[in-house]
C-alpha cells in the first residue's frame, strides 16, 4: 500500500484549532465583562480618535496616525498622540516627544512611537500600557483638543469619540480567522464596534471581492486610503531616480509584501530580500549579513522604521530608506465623519 503523507499545514489545523477555541472564549468573555459593566470604560477630558485594526499584521496604522495628525493640525486641531510602545525595554508612563523634542531612545519609547516623534512637529507623545494614565498625564502637561489613540481598537479601557478600524486591502479568506489560525484579533463581527472601516494600501493591490463584501456588510461608513511613497529625509544615499535600479529590501515590519509592492511601484529590480519578525532589535552582525547577501545590487533598501533602529550602524554599502505616506479618501467624507463625531 503506498502511503500518501500528509502537508505539514493540514496536522497544524488539529494543534491550531483548538487554540483558536480558547482564544475565542477569552475574546468572547472579555466582551461580556464590558459589556455588562465588570469591566469599566474611562473618558478623558477631550476627545479621543483610535486608530485600530482587528487582525495582526501591517494595516497601516502608524502611517494613519501621522496622516490624521497633519491633518487635524491644518484644521486647527491641538493634537497629541498617545500609545502603549509595543516593544519598549520601559514600564509607565514616558514622554517620547514633547512636540518640539524627542526625550528618549527608540529602545524606550518603541520602535513606532519613535518613528511618529521624528515625523511629527508640535504633537506631544506619550507611551503607556495605561493608556487612561497616559492620557491624563497628556492633559495636565500639554491640554490636547484631541488624541489620537493608536492601536486603541482593541483597549476598551478607554472610551473614544471615533473608532478607526483599519482593514489590509491584501486580506485573503485564510486571513479571517481567529488567532493563531488565522489573523483575527477577534471575531470579525466585532468590528461593528467600531465607527467607520478604512480599507488601506488600495493602490498597492486590489481588495478582493470577499473582503469587499465583508466591510459593506458591517454597514459601516467606508473609507480607503493609498499610499505614496518617495526616498525619505532619513535616507543616508538619495539617487535622483531608482527606476531600473538593482535592490535588496530589508525589513522587520507587519506587512513586507506591502512594502515590497511599494519598492515594486518605485521601478526598482528586486532581487532579493531579509524578512525579519516585526519589531525586530537588529545587531551590527545582522547587517553584515545582509550585505553579504546584497553584494551584487546596486543599492540596500529599508523602511523608515527600520531605520531608526540601525541608523547609529556602521555601512559598506548605499543604503536607501524609503518613507511611506498616506492619503485617506475621499476627503470631503471623512471631514464630514470628523464633523459628526467630534
Amino acid at each position: 500500500m503506498i502511503q500518501i503523507k500528509r502537508p505539514l499545514k493540514e496536522y497544524l489545523v488539529y494543534f491550531l484549532f483548538p487554540l483558536a477555541l480558547f482564544y475565542w472564549g477569552l475574546v468572547y468573555w472579555r466582551s461580556l465583562f464590558y459589556r455588562f459593566g465588570f469591566f469599566v470604560s474611562r473618558r478623558l477630558p477631550c476627545h479621543v480618535i483610535s486608530v485600530g485594526n482587528i487582525t495582526v499584521g501591517g494595516t497601516g496604522k502608524t502611517p494613519t496616525v501621522i496622516f490624521l495628525a497633519h491633518y487635524l493640525q491644518n484644521k486647527g486641531g491641538k493634537v497629541a498622540v498617545l500609545s502603549r510602545g509595543y516593544g519598549r525595554t520601559t514600564n509607565g508612563t514616558v514622554l517620547v516627544s514633547d512636540g518640539t523634542e524627542i526625550k528618549v531612545s527608540w529602545e524606550e519609547s518603541g520602535d513606532e512611537s519613535f518613528l511618529m516623534a521624528k515625523k511629527l512637529n508640535n504633537v506631544p507623545i506619550v507611551v503607556d500600557e495605561d493608556r487612561f494614565r497616559g492620557g491624563m498625564f497628556l492633559m495636565q502637561q500639554f491640554n490636547p483638543d484631541i488624541i489620537l489613540l493608536d492601536d486603541g481598537f482593541q483597549h476598551r479601557g478607554l472610551e473614544r469619540d471615533l473608532d478607526l478600524v483599519l482593514v489590509n486591502s491584501g486580506d485573503q479568506v485564510s486571513d479571517h480567522k481567529l488567532l493563531p489560525y488565522g489573523l483575527l484579533r477577534e471575531p470579525w463581527i466585532n468590528i461593528k464596534r467600531g465607527n467607520v472601516v478604512v480599507i488601506t494600501k488600495t493602490n498597492l493591490i486590489k481588495p478582493k471581492p470577499f473582503l469587499l463584501r465583508k466591510v459593506k456588510e458591517t454597514g459601516l461608513p467606508i473609507l480607503r486610503s493609498v499610499v505614496r511613497s518617495s526616498i525619505s529625509s532619513f535616507s543616508p544615499d538619495t539617487p535622483e531616480n531608482l527606476n531600473g535600479q538593482t535592490v535588496f529590501l530589508v525589513s522587520a515590519i507587519g506587512d513586507s509584501f506591502g512594502f515590497k509592492r511599494t519598492v515594486e511601484k518605485m521601478g526598482c529590480e528586486i532581487v532579493g530580500e531579509k524578512i525579519l519578525p516585526d519589531h525586530y532589535q537588529y545587531v551590527q552582525s545582522d547587517w553584515k549579513n545582509v550585505e553579504s547577501l546584497s553584494s551584487s545590487t546596486d543599492y540596500i533598501i529599508t523602511t523608515e522604521k527600520d531605520w531608526v533602529k540601525i541608523g547609529s550602524f556602521t555601512f559598506s554599502k548605499p543604503i536607501v530608506v524609503v518613507g511611506v505616506d498616506v492619503e485617506v479618501e475621499p476627503e470631503m467624507k471623512l471631514e464630514e465623519i470628523l464633523e459628526q463625531f467630534l
